[in-house]
């Protein structure tokens, strides 16, 4: 028994995509949020509509093409059309962000310096 997406017939992903085999960008990762910012309309494509649906809430690229059954790769170029609609947003995790509110080095030297003399 086939499952749907994973062993899906390629005609009709590349169907799906338009004949694309790669994003436009590389802007999403695995963990990228997905976040909809509009609902879905009629006549639209119904795997944009789907993906509106599912990033109702934010929902990591790789989450949304597990709920879709879809390869990553795919969902990525779907995902891509819809950023450029304006239809989503993507919020990248903020690696850098813990690394910039560490205090200052000199700060911590001052602090040990003050243990080690209690």
């Amino acid at each position: 028994m086939s499952r749907p997406g994973r062993d899906e017939d390629p005609d009709r992903l590349y169907t799906v995509t338009g004949g694309r085999s790669r994003a436009g960008s590389d802007e999403l990762d695995l963990v990228t949020l997905i976040v909809s910012e509009s609902e879905p309309v009629p006549g639209m494509q119904s795997e944009h509509a789907a993906i509106l649906r599912i990033c109702r809430n934010p929902t990591a690229v790789v989450e949304v093409a597990s709920d879709m059954n879809l390869p990553v790769s795919i969902v990525r170029i779907l995902l891509d059309d819809l950023l450029a609609a304006g239809r989503v947003t993507a919020r990248h995790p903020r690696t850098s962000a813990a690394a910039d509110q560490l205090p200052d080095p000199e700060i911590l030297k001052q602090v040990l310096v003050g243990l080690r003399n209690l």
